[in-house]
């Protein structure tokens, strides 16, 4: 009995001896199985570059973009809109658009389609494409004539208050008329730089024309 006791302690002493050993390697069995099965960890992602798709639609809408003491600066009409958010444009089928500069000048005009940058200050025009501005009295009293641009593109700046396309377009100011392959038109100057092949039609004004003579 005493030897199977003392064997009994024995083996219980050679396990005490071992056991830092057997534990460690079941520590380490178990860690190396829960870094085997654990989930990856997610790498970041590069962020995705927008496509040009449009992120949202209107439908019989306006769109009004104001001046920063709260005046209106212009607004634009469509039958139906689409934004890009990599552009930040808005596109506009049959597009009829309005502005007003800070002197009072109103502008406005129409077209197919148009393109308008995200704060208004831009507008493209294709197809049928009309700007015209209204006869306005200019700051040291005169009269400014009324202008009409036509052409099947024109790019309308808003805030230096220019027309410029490099594609036919005519040009109506008052009773004078003009055609040219190209057109550079600066509000602030008045001055229309025409391009191309450019013809022209300038009406005298009413005080120049001879009375008719009485009979």
């Amino acid at each position: 009995m005493k030897s199977a006791w003392r064997v009994l302690r024995d083996a219980f002493d050679r396990l005490t001896i071992y056991l830092p050993i057997i534990l460690t390697a079941v520590l380490a069995l178990g860690t190396y199985w829960l870094v085997r099965n654990a989930p990856e960890m997610l790498t970041p992602q590069p962020a995705e570059a927008p496509t040009h798709e449009p992120d949202y639609f209107m439908r019989g809408f306006s769109v009004k973009n104001f001046q920063p003491n709260g005046d209106l600066r212009t607004e634009v009409f469509g039958k139906e809109g689409r934004h890009y958010p990599d552009t930040d444009t808005l596109e506009v089928d049959q597009v009829r658009w309005r502005s007003i500069s800070p002197v009072g000048l109103v502008t406005h005009g129409s077209a197919d389609r148009g393109v308008s940058n995200g704060d208004g200050t831009e507008i493209q025009l294709f197809g049928n494409a009309i700007v015209i501005r209204d006869a306005a009295k200019a700051a040291d009293g005169t009269m400014l004539p009324r202008l009409e641009f036509r052409g099947e593109f024109l790019h309308a700046f808003i805030d230096t208050e220019r027309v410029k396309s490099n594609k036919p377009v005519t040009l109506i100011r008052g009773s004078d008329k003009f055609t040219s392959d190209a057109m550079d038109y600066d509000s602030l100057t008045g001055i229309a730089n025409l391009q191309g092949r450019v013809h022209g039609l300038i009406m005298p004004p009413p005080s120049a024309v001879a009375p008719a003579p009485k009979r």
